[in-house]
């Protein structure tokens, strides 16, 4: 990590593996999703949502701001909740309209936090974000664990 004054740190000590960073995506109860506005100005605000293995997929209003800038513009980033261990994904948004996929998502998401239903995620914004790389590490091992992972 340039710039943070540790010296002497041998390099890719502790690197974390990608199974934790998937450890976090996928029991983050909350996500933080930040997207540009129109003019550039990021735009952040929380939400739920599920990590299936390949990307992380959340819901919104199709009217909200986030939608609408995801819409114009899909570069995104998206945080777990825990700055003690985070995972940072960059990537990009898309909205998705399939039923078969909707069903799917529906059904993780429900099965992490009740009731939600396919009908429901189908009114609204389904929107999928593929990871470009994703970055994480661990408070504890602050020197040694900064790890950037980028897909294949």
């Amino acid at each position: 990590m340039p710039d943070y004054g540790i010296q002497g740190a041998d390099e890719g000590t502790g690197l974390l593996p990608w199974s934790w960073a998937e450890a976090r995506l996928t029991g983050s109860r909350n996500y933080w999703v930040t997207s540009l506005w129109p003019d550039g100005r990021p735009h952040s605000m929380p939400v739920w949502g599920v990590w299936d293995g390949e990307a992380l997929w959340f819901s919104s209003g199709p009217r909200s701001r986030k939608a609408r800038n995801l819409a114009a513009d899909p570069r995104c980033v998206v945080t777990t909740e825990d700055a003690n261990e985070p995972v940072v994904v960059e990537g990009s948004a898309e909205r998705v309209d399939d039923r078969e996929a909707i069903e799917r998502v529906a059904a993780l998401m429900s099965a992490k936090y009740g009731g939600i239903t396919a009908d429901f995620l189908a009114a609204n914004a389904t929107i999928r974000v593929r990871p470009s790389w994703a970055f994480g590490i661990a408070h504890d091992d602050f020197t040694g664990s900064p790890t950037r992972w980028v897909p294949d």
